[in-house]
């Protein structure tokens, strides 16, 4: 597949003028954010956008309806989010969220700055495009099965797998050389490219990268058993004990909008913040009493700590007003169908059905909801698709 466009991925140097204003996307590597950098995140949208942060589902931000670029770009460079005009929309790297805290093979957070940074010292990496995504994942399954075109996937303490678009290549390193031969395959797919945006776009992709990485490295072989890659939605949410037996908790965020008020709150707890690719977030290191404090503040904020709730079930296009593409306002009919209990528990059998009004739509388990047949947004994995039309929603259920 080859583009005919170029691509157009915003960052905070480049907006993306949608319908609603200017739109900044701003990459936040590992999900992993200090709660000085949570409370400048809180302070633009403030004075600078719409008074949200929107969590994406590669763990970034976005602001809407930005009224100072300039102003933005200052902001977030102070507060350490902007550290290279050059990079700064080739620095998406989705790590597994509680890695090193709870679960897993091993620690891949560590990982994260030294592949950042290794991203930013390559002059040539500026020219990925912006949509090009790394995943680490420390062998719990929860991030390579999100569609990566570069990941590492731990198989025990000392083994990481090389994936490549998405699957295994049988490609195996130990812990200290994964950072390196990420950076090389990204280099490998630069030099295949013609104008596609991701690396599955390339035909035989993944195995002509592999080639040249099996051609450069003569110790490296791809001889191993492959591994089975899976999209699921594993949101860690509500309280969740760490191995140092501190309190990690976990939080959804109503259609991934995060109120500034809601973030300076967190902000103030003065714990380190991880956002996840399911627009969610985790707030960590905590101690018993203070955690059951935050439980009990922020849940009547809107932060959802309980694992049933059917706000997780959901996600939505940018929808009306902010999208001039999309035939209806997705997200208040989103929010609509859950406060009238019309988001039904997964195991409800459900049939196709079209030209339903908004109140009629009754879907059960993941859903997205979307203004247009672009779907944008739409997670990985079965999810049922809940689409606007001309003659109003149509919906198909999960494969």
């Amino acid at each position: 597949m080859t583009r005919s466009d170029p691509d157009s991925c915003p960052g905070v140097l480049r907006l993306h003028e949608a319908a609603d204003g200017p739109l900044a996307r701003i990459r936040v590597p590992g999900g992993q954010l200090s709660p000085e950098q949570l409370q400048a995140l809180a302070a633009a949208a403030v004075d600078l956008s719409d008074g949200n942060i929107e969590l994406t589902s590669r763990g970034n931000v976005q602001f809407r309806q930005v009224r100072d670029a300039a102003a933005l770009s200052e902001h977030l460079t102070a507060a350490g989010l902007l550290p290279s005009a050059t990079h700064e929309r080739v620095r998406n790297i989705i790590a597994s969220p509680l890695s090193g805290r709870v679960g897993g093979w091993t620690d891949v957070h560590p990982l994260v700055p030294a592949l950042d940074a290794g991203l930013r010292a390559a002059p040539r990496l500026a020219e990925l495009p912006g949509r090009v995504l790394f995943t680490l994942d420390d062998g719990r399954g929860d991030v390579s099965g999100l569609g990566g075109d570069i990941g590492i996937h731990a198989l025990d303490e000392n083994t990481y797998a090389l994936l490549l678009a998405g699957n295994d290549t049988g490609v195996r390193v130990p812990p200290a050389e994964a950072v390196d031969l990420m950076l090389a395959a990204a280099h490998s797919f630069l030099e295949l490219r013609d104008a596609q945006w991701r690396l599955h776009e390339i035909p035989d992709g993944r195995a002509r990268v592999t080639d040249h990485l099996l051609t450069a490295r003569t110790d490296l072989d791809a001889s191993g058993d492959p591994i089975e890659v899976v999209a699921r939605q594993d949101i860690p949410i509500g309280w969740l004990t760490q191995h140092d037996d501190k309190i990690a908790l976990g939080a959804g965020v109503r259609l991934g909008s995060l109120p500034a008020r809601t973030a300076e709150f967190i902000a103030a707890i003065e714990r380190p913040i991880l956002l996840t690719p399911w627009r969610s977030l985790v707030i960590t290191d905590l101690d018993e009493w203070p955690a059951e404090q935050v439980v009990r503040v922020l849940a009547p904020m809107g932060l959802i700590f309980d694992a049933n709730s059917p706000w997780l079930q959901v996600s939505a296009c940018a929808g009306m007003p902010g999208c001039a593409k999309s035939l209806t306002d997705v997200r208040a009919d989103a929010t609509a169908a859950v406060d009238s209990g019309r988001v039904l528990p997964t195991a409800t059998t459900q049939s196709p059905r079209e030209g339903l009004d908004s109140t009629e739509v009754i879907a059960s388990g993941r859903q997205h909801w979307s203004g247009c047949d672009r779907r944008c947004g739409r997670p990985k994995g079965a999810v049922t698709d809940i689409i606007a039309t001309p003659d109003g929603y149509t919906i198909t259920p999960a494969d």
